[in-house]
């Protein structure tokens, strides 16, 4: 499956651009959304095929695919991205890994205990470390470890190329404790997040100058202290060679080599099938391949009735035999090339279907979410109205059982934008909001100006195709703007608790205040939406539309480069290692230093060409599209076109259908993935977008950043962060912090809850599912797979042991 933030190179005094990730709004405290106990959720369990270790055997290799090889080994630097995370795991200390509930646990291959000792008149947290443990030319780990990381991180030296400094900023000081295994942390102010901290760790000599951490991590590390060590890295095969480390004091690691391959989702089946992979991250399609594998097992050699050649019927088989052995030369000579192309791809297909069945597809459900964003800082999504509208047109449970229905999955939406089900303070915030009802939906868009017949309206008190007319549109909208802007953020107000569509009640329910005539015409026009057939509109919308990279057409933008297929679906938050995204926007220049979106990669209503061929008119109102001042009420909603992201377009299709039962029109636009994040989403050239983002135990530090209120820098654009829906408010962002300093759990994920209840109401990122997670697995390996939120244990990965002798590992070894 295809998988997805700005370089945070430069560390800000304030807050690391990392920091402002997350999202908030000023919206009073909504009735039954912001408290309460938590909900008894559970999770999809891991599929692993867990082994104890003595049933394991001693010994070989495995493979595992990766999308490419990491452009760094330093986690902490803007263009770490999956493949740094997955091979560092593997080499240096994370002192408390996620567990399978999606928990930071201490790991005592590292720590003794960790635990906060003074809360007054500061917070002091303990570090007692494991007595084995030492880095990998013999060094024990300890405070030296601690305070050159602190140091490289905590954001005063510009020097460090560091991509965050979320929580480092908090410490003032780090001391050993009573003897050299003992580290005493004081934070100049209380953080609850401290366990996310020095994870992972690394030793003294590559935080402790700006040189070695700038440069020295990116293609090697020398000093390392995890079950693996680093043996080679190759560019041209597109492998790094991590060997059993010989001074590791855990258990010992049951694997001699593990090899991390670079290759493109794409070319993941044929790798499996031909022993190049024996782990891979798959999409649908693969899984189905290995599916049908397994159940051809007994089939004897009869010819396959899938693949190539599966969909010829007997008369077309028998007339390409005819036009082959015809009289007609020219015919016979293209048929018989045909029917041996067809040979061939036959025989290509069976061979590797017969290798897939030494494989099984591990299933659970990854630790991210699919979210639908919408751009609030222009256009028709600036009115949170209109946000909330196409929020409530939308049946979340048909669009999870599109994704998860046909995989096994329980298809259930997910309710939290900070926890997901399964972890502890999940709860379902989606309440704040409202449920799916079309009705009500059609009376926030009323409310907000939106008409039957307002598309063809001429705009009030202009001439049509005057200036005075662009003038004044564009003044109107700046208005208006402001207008919404000071609504959403006046948290304070005495009309605070009334909704900004008129009919909306203080416990977050809308009622239809429309006339009767309004409701009438807005039934009928209903009817006409519902009699349409479905996969037609969604043909439809995608006819004529200039697919960007996919054309030459005079005027047309140049296809996009650089960043990778990986960036387009999954963006990691601040915290944790997947930053890449940062790291593709500060290459192609769509960021500043600051973190600000180039206005030049900003064109008024996206790039040029992104959207239509050039020249081409706008479209005319459908019959019962909404309008207002002689515009359509149409949005523009931008997809991956890349292979494996099938479903993302599947739901997107689903979307449109939804949203034009309620008078909405979208215009979909389908770009290559490497331009997708970078073009669209980073730089705001979209009105709807789908896009994930990855789970974290810890919510206060990462998810602040992804919904924070955006920031006007000095050159007029906004400092979006990572909150690429451009919706937050103060309030949001007050209840972040104050769940970041407070030290309680239980408190703290209360004030989480009240975060998540007005993110919802805010209807600028609407949670949909959790992501499947389909991995590729050799049959005959143990512990891994499908992890879900668990870290993988890397010393207890290896061949079972009564398959592990004569077996194709042993080719490996």
């Amino acid at each position: 499956m295809s998988h997805v933030g700005v370089p945070r190179g430069t560390v800000r005094k304030r807050r690391s651009l990392a920091l402002l990730t997350a999202g908030v709004l000023t919206i009073p405290v909504l009735a039954g959304c912001s408290s309460g106990g938590e909900e008894t959720s559970r999770g999809v369990p891991q599929d692993i095929a867990p082994a104890a270790r003595e049933t394991v055997a001693d010994g070989a290799t495995v493979n595992w695919a990766v999308d490419a090889l990491p452009a760094t080994f330093n986690a902490f630097q803007a263009d770490a991205d999956s493949a740094t995370t997955r091979i560092t795991g593997a080499l240096l200390p994370t002192l408390f890994p996620m567990d399978r509930t999606g928990r930071p646990k201490l790991n005592p291959d590292y720590l003794e205990s960790a635990k906060i000792i003074e809360r007054e008149p500061k917070q002091v947290v303990l570090y007692k470390l494991n007595q084995q443990a030492v880095w990998s030319d013999g060094r024990e780990i300890g405070a030296p470890d601690f305070v050159a990381q602190w140091r490289a991180l905590r954001g005063k030296d510009s020097a460090f190329w560091t991509a965050r400094n979320a929580g480092y900023e908090r410490v003032e000081k780090i001391e050993r404790g009573a003897d050299d295994l003992q580290v005493r942390v004081t934070f100049s102010k209380p953080y609850a997040d401290w366990r996310a901290l020095f994870s992972p760790l690394y030793p003294k000599e590559i935080t402790g100058s700006p040189d070695a951490f700038n440069d020295g991590a990116r293609t090697t590390l020398k000093n390392t202290a995890g079950p693996f060590v680093l043996r080679s890295v190759s560019k041209s095969k597109g492998t790094v060679t991590l060997a059993r480390n010989p001074r590791w004091w855990g258990d010992r690691a049951k694997l001699d080599t593990l090899v991390f391959r670079a290759v493109a989702a794409k070319d993941r089946t044929r790798a499996l099938a031909d022993g190049t992979v024996d782990v891979a991250d798959i999409d649908a399609a693969t899984a189905d391949r290995i599916a049908l594998a397994r159940r051809d097992r007994g089939n004897n050699g009869q010819p396959l009735n899938h693949g190539p050649g599966a969909e010829i019927t007997p008369a077309q088989a028998l007339r390409s035999w005819a036009q082959a052995h015809g009289s007609d030369e020219d015919v016979a000579e293209i048929a018989q090339a045909a029917r041996e192309k067809n040979r061939k791809a036959v025989v290509a297909y069976a061979a590797e279907q017969k290798a897939l069945r030494d494989f099984v597809v591990r299933k659970s459900l990854e630790p991210a979410y699919t979210q639908l964003a919408l751009n609030g800082e222009s256009g028709p999504l600036a009115d949170d109205r209109v946000r909330r509208a196409v929020a409530r047109a939308l049946d979340r449970e048909e669009l999870a059982r599109t994704v998860l229905g046909p995989l096994g999955l329980p298809a259930k939406p997910l309710g939290s934008h900070l926890a997901l089900a399964g972890q502890p303070g999940y709860k379902d915030g989606s309440g704040a909001l409202g449920e799916q009802n079309t009705k009500e939906a059609q009376a926030l868009l009323a409310d907000a100006g939106w008409t039957r017949g307002g598309a063809a309206e001429p705009p009030k008190d202009t001439k049509a195709g005057s200036e005075a007319e662009k003038k004044g549109d564009k003044e109107d909208a700046e208005d208006k703007d402001n207008s919404t802007k000071k609504d959403a953020e006046d948290g304070t107000d005495k009309d605070s608790d009334k909704k900004t569509d008129k009919g909306t009640d203080k416990d977050g329910t809308d009622k239809d205040g429309t006339d009767k005539e309004a409701a009438a015409e807005r039934k009928k026009a209903d009817q006409v939406s519902a009699d349409r057939d479905s996969e037609d509109s969604a043909a439809s919308r995608d006819e004529g539309l200039y697919i960007v990279g996919d054309d030459n057409k005079p005027g047309a933008p140049a296809p996009a480069t650089g960043g990778s297929a990986s960036a387009v679906q999954v963006m990691a938050p601040a915290r944790t290692a997947g930053v890449q995204g940062t790291a593709l926007l500060r290459q192609a220049g769509v960021l500043g230093e600051g973190g600000a979106v180039a206005a030049t990669d900003k064109q008024p209503g996206g790039a040029a060409g992104a959207y239509a061929p050039v020249g081409t008119a706008a479209p005319a109102a459908a019959k019962g599209q909404l309008g207002k001042d002689g515009k359509a009420l149409t949005l523009r909603f931008v997809l991956p076109s890349g292979p494996g992201s099938q479903s993302l377009r599947s739901v997107g299709d689903k979307i449109a259908v939804m949203l034009e039962k309620i008078g909405i029109g979208t215009e979909i636009t389908k770009v290559p993935d490497e331009s997708y994040f970078k073009d669209h989403i980073a730089s705001g050239a979209y009105d709807l977008a789908l896009y994930s983002w990855p789970a974290t135990a810890y919510p206060a530090t990462d998810g602040r950043p992804i919904y924070a209120k955006p920031e006007p820098a000095t050159d007029g654009s906004l400092l979006v962060e990572q909150n690429y829906t451009r919706v937050g408010t103060d309030h949001i962002d007050q209840l972040f912090d104050k769940a970041a300093a407070e030290l309680d759990e239980k408190a703290a994920r209360e004030l989480m809850k009240q975060a998540d209840a007005r993110i919802w109401a805010a209807a600028g990122s609407i949670p949909l599912f959790q992501r499947p997670q389909l991995v590729a697995v050799d049959k005959k390996l143990a512990n891994v797979g499908a992890f879900g939120f668990a870290a993988p244990r890397y010393q207890d990965i290896g061949f079972k042991n009564r398959q592990a002798a004569g077996s194709p590992a042993d080719r490996k070894k």
